[in-house]
């Protein structure tokens, strides 16, 4: 079972088998650590280490179970975890070659940030440390290859391109590898680059035979026991959870909201509407002087309140504060924002998206804002932890819009569905939940790409090995030898792949193709992009999907440009100074909304108190919203007809609503999936029937439900798989059948009761 330790000191004994008290505890974790570590501790000026360090400093220098560090954001994690590791490095004589402690970040730019930091710590070690990305130069991956020893800062897709490129030299360059962690855990969970990442960590203690102690590094993990399954499936049960709020400080809120006429949310507009230009005068007159992060839901949306603030700025005659960052933009310009974000010596409010979530070290800003309700629990809390790094209260700001209600105005939009989530998701952030981690999924799209890999790195590989390595006793453990043999079958028949008379996989001529191309080492799509060129200088790029014409308008880096030339042989859009433009779209999609959410939406439209932190707009609004809920009696009524259409009112998950979707879709039945409803084309008793007939059928796998879903193709090597393999893989991944089951049983189960 997972150790789980708290930051309750009666809970924090449990790391001390001893039992003394926690000041002797701390005392003796910091003797632990070397003299030389020691003494840069003593440089720094630290009078004390924080909990996380505490805790975690004894168990990696005993260097026999993983460690999950869940910490608030600035509560030292990259020092909990390096601290020890460098004293025991530092005590490391041998002469031996190879790399000893390795280092995983989801972020270049979160490499280039830590190699500062873990510089400055080891320089007085005579510990080397190396960054090794697409923008370091190949004379200093050289010189590691040559003589490898100390730190490697790593992405995952350089650490596969390790493999493909070198895999002979993979057990030599890790011979003595110590430690691997694993930087921003959360941002790898449930996701095809966690998977890629997940069997990369196997593939390197397969080369190195032995087992490698892993330290996952987090701010925001909602179920910790998962955690530890994903770090290590296989013994999940040797790794120690260290949670630690490290006396965190209050949480400041204010939401206002704004309402709008037309259906514009958060820039999507085709003109400045009202509350546009009412959230761009708050954060103008709000934030100005102070520094602050300012994120918005997409780059479209930072895209235009950068531009509507640098007008604002301009027609007050001041400096503009107000740069963009998100990921579209070019390094320089974005790394000319961090840099602003760290001279303290002039203010600056930063609009963003996600870039600025995770932990580049841009210090403390003054306050938090978001605009437009948070993708989720967990992103607000990540982004809330840049607020408060002084020792003061973490201040967030929210502004909403929701539209004005008139006789024509949509149902959902009366619930006031944005306000009311963005309310949950605040309510369940004060209580410090957050999203669990998704440790599902079969990813077979990346267990293609590691197979390839895997090929690649020993110039072939038998079958049962492949099997074995990847799935038996790899990461890819759901998927059974079966499905795998499918599998091959599939890759066989595309000539990814090739089997000779002894049984050896080799790449084929296509997969040969596919390995040798620079977008192999990615386990995600990436789209094929323009890049936006103004007097020489590259802002950025633009997706091919959304590229614009000759003569359009845009607004890009927060300024307004015209495009007079696009040329797509060298896939190059040039720029001009302009007087217009709109923001371009970027593409992206939302992140699904979960199911504890929606049960707090419920309850706070049954409910009539009001949280204090809302303004008067947003009183009314909410007032508005919990009207509308009672007038339909959704309390007690999870179907209701409204203008010749039955909506059916789940509170749950998306992938559960998605479900009841799918499978009302399957019986001929007109739907539309939103927000909490599914709406069905028919009268209220044709729905109810088609609902109590499902209720009482019981549950169906999900692969009986592959023909309806809309898309099987979704991840990047997904063409390369055969039906119905990667129907029930895709299936799997995007319903929630028990869950949505669970719905139907509560509410239909009994006839009559939702009419």
């Amino acid at each position: 079972m997972t150790t789980l330790l708290t930051s309750d000191s009666d809970r924090a004994r449990a790391a001390d088998p001893t039992g003394e008290d926690q000041s002797e505890q701390q005392s003796r974790a910091f003797d632990l650590l070397s003299p030389a570590v020691q003494r840069w501790v003593w440089q720094q000026r630290w009078t004390e280490l924080r909990d996380a360090q505490e805790r975690a400093i004894p168990l990696i220098m005993a260097g026999d179970h993983d460690l999950v560090i869940s910490a608030t954001t600035a509560s030292g994690k990259t020092e909990a975890a390096f601290l020890p590791i460098c004293s025991v490095l530092a005590d490391d004589t041998s002469t031996d070659p190879g790399i000893q402690a390795l280092y995983i970040s989801p972020l270049k730019a979160l490499i280039n940030d830590q190699y500062g930091r873990l510089d400055a710590l080891c320089e007085h070690l005579d510990l080397p440390v190396h960054r090794w990305h697409g923008d370091v130069a190949g004379a200093k991956k050289a010189k590691v290859l040559s003589v490898p020893r100390g730190v490697l800062l790593i992405t995952p897709e350089s650490l596969e391109a390790l493999f493909v490129l070198r895999g002979p030299q993979v057990s030599r360059l890790l011979g003595r590898l110590r430690y691997v962690v694993v930087d921003e855990m959360h941002t790898f969970i449930g996701t095809e680059r966690g998977a890629q990442l997940r069997s990369l960590l196997h593939r390197v203690e397969l080369a190195v035979r032995r087992r490698i102690p892993r330290i996952g590094l987090s701010a925001t993990l909602g179920d910790m026991v998962k955690a530890a399954d994903w770090l290590r499936p296989s013994e999940s049960g040797r790794c120690v959870v260290v949670e630690s709020d490290d006396g965190s400080p209050g949480i400041q809120v204010e939401l206002r909201g704004y309402s709008e006429k037309s259906t514009a949310v958060n820039g999507d507009s085709d003109a400045d509407g009202g509350a546009l230009e009412a959230i761009t005068e708050q954060l103008f007159t709000t934030l100005r002087g102070t520094d602050n992060l300012v994120f918005a839901n997409s780059r479209s949306a930072v895209e235009q309140y950068a531009d509507l603030l640098a007008r604002r700025c301009t027609r007050a005659r001041v400096a503009n504060e107000f740069p963009p960052h998100h990921g579209n933009l070019s390094r320089e310009l974005r790394e000319d924002v961090e840099r602003r974000l760290k001279d303290r010596s002039v203010p600056v409010s930063a609009l963003c998206t996600s870039t600025l979530e995770m932990g580049i070290d841009i210090g403390s800003v003054a306050s938090v804002t978001q605009v437009g309700p948070p993708p989720s629990v967990s992103a607000l809390r990540q982004r809330l932890g840049r607020s408060g790094r002084r020792g003061g209260a973490q201040v967030l700001r929210l502004y909403i819009t929701e539209t004005a209600i008139d006789e024509r105005t949509a149902l959902l939009d009366r619930l006031r569905v944005g306000l009311v989530r963005t309310i949950a998701m605040t309510e369940l952030l004060a209580e410090s939940w957050y999203e669990p981690p998704d440790v599902g999924g079969f990813h077979l799209s990346t267990l293609v790409q590691q197979l390839l890999s895997l090929i690649a790195q020993h110039g072939g590989v038998e079958p049962k090995q492949a099997y074995e390595a990847l799935c038996l006793k790899g990461p890819f453990g759901l998927v059974s030898s079966g499905m795998f043999a499918d599998l091959l079958r599939s890759l066989g028949r595309r000539d990814v792949i090739m089997q000779t008379f002894d049984g050896l996989l080799l790449l084929g001529v296509a997969g040969e193709r596919i390995v040798n191309h620079y977008s192999f080492y990615t386990a995600f799509k990436t789209a094929e992009e323009y890049r936006l060129v103004a007097d020489g200088r590259v802002l950025g790029t633009l997706p091919i999907a959304h590229a614009v014409v000759v003569g359009a308008l845009i607004i890009f880096a927060g300024a307004r440009w015209k495009v007079v030339h696009l040329d797509s042989a060298t896939k190059t859009i040039d720029l001009v100074r302009a007087g217009g433009g709109r923001p371009p779209k970027f593409g992206g999609s939302a992140a699904p909304v979960h199911e504890a959410v929606r049960r707090r939406m419920y309850r706070l439209y049954c409910e009539q108190d009001e949280p204090k932190y809302l303004d008067d707009m947003a009183r009314q609004m909410l007032a508005e919203a919990r009207s509308e809920f009672h007038r339909w009696h959704l309390d007690v009524r999870p179907l209701i007809a409204v203008d010749g259409r039955a909506f059916l009112f789940a509170w749950t998950g998306d992938r559960a609503l998605d479900t009841l979707a799918v499978v009302l879709a399957a019986r001929g039945l007109e739907v539309c999936r939103e927000a909490m409803t599914v709406s069905i084309t028919s009268d209220i008793a044709t729905a109810a029937r088609h609902l109590e007939e499902l209720a009482a059928s019981g549950s169906p796998d999900a692969a009986s439900l592959v023909d309806h879903l809309a898309d099987h193709v979704v991840d990047k090597w997904d063409e390369l798989i055969d039906e119905p393999l990667l129907g029930n893989a895709r299936a799997a991944q995007a319903l929630d059948v028990a869950a949505a089951w669970r719905e139907l049983a509560a509410n239909f189960s009994r006839p009559q009761l939702h009419r």
